[in-house]
């Protein structure tokens, strides 16, 4: 690993990059925070895609793109006179100063739980900070990642589940009213019967400690696998997948869950 001063040169480095392509190439010349951001938002994407195959040497690279986007835009900070790095980084470390008492003051926290309590509080405070508990739940977020941050951040401030068990209660109503309005055929109230069921259920995922958003993308990549294979099957054996009955679809299907149990074990 790098010392400090090592990482310091390299950080500087890369300002030094960025300041010479914003003159010299036309592409880094031409850009604007507008222009940046459908990109930013794809490396991102990226950066969550390396986390969640825990594929190390793309995190590095990724964590590069990201890191490069924030130089950039501020660095367009420093051209309007409106902020540059430094300032990027120093609001940075007081707000976490002011956030972390327990650390840098006299306050106590004997627990990760207890220090999320805390941190709400404190952003309350915050001159610029957030205006309500649920202010600074951004609203561009991901449904179900907001779904999530909206339920933890009510849970900071006592509005929650006395026992995670209870809310399988809750869970059970909001299936039984979808049901209800989908046997009627009212598709307005069903799908708002099924925003309630779903919220319900990111609920039951939030008070076991379990994340949603990572559980589903587990399970999207799991059936983009093994209908890969039922469609590489189809292929070798000359015969479309619309040609294919279920049954013969499910075969393969179990087959790949199979051969998935066979290479966990190996």
């Amino acid at each position: 690993m790098h010392t400090r001063e090592e990482k310091m040169e390299a950080f500087g480095r890369l300002l030094d990059v960025l300041d010479r392509l914003r003159v010299e190439c036309p592409w880094d010349r031409k850009q604007t925070n507008e222009s940046l951001r459908p990109n930013t938002i794809e490396e991102v994407f990226e950066l969550c895609d390396a986390l969640m195959k825990d594929d190390r040497k793309n995190i590095c690279k990724e964590l590069g793109d990201v890191l490069m986007h924030v130089c950039f835009y501020a660095l367009i900070g420093q051209e309007t006179g409106d902020f540059d790095v430094a300032d990027v980084c120093n609001k940075q470390a007081d707000k976490l100063i002011f956030r972390h008492p327990h650390v840098y003051g006299k306050e106590k926290a004997d627990s990760a739980e207890q220090v999320l309590q805390n941190w709400e509080q404190i952003k309350l405070k915050e001159k610029d900070g957030n205006r309500t508990v649920l202010s600074g739940v951004p609203s561009a977020l991901p449904s179900l990642i907001k779904a999530y941050r909206i339920q933890d951040k009510a849970r900071n401030v006592g509005f929650d589940w006395d026992k995670p068990v209870d809310v399988w209660a809750k869970v059970s109503e909001e299936l039984d009213e979808l049901k209800v309005e989908l046997e009627k055929g009212d598709k307005q109230r069903s799908t708002e019967e099924l925003g309630d069921f779903i919220f319900s259920v990111i609920n039951a995922a939030r008070l076991y400690h379990l994340n949603p958003d990572n559980a589903l993308e587990h399970t999207n990549q799991k059936f983009i696998r093994r209908f890969n294979y039922v469609e590489e099957h189809s292929i070798r054996a000359g015969r479309p997948l619309s040609e294919m009955t279920l049954a013969e679809m499910d075969a393969l299907w179990e087959e790949a869950k199979k051969k998935e149990r066979e290479t966990e074990k190996e």
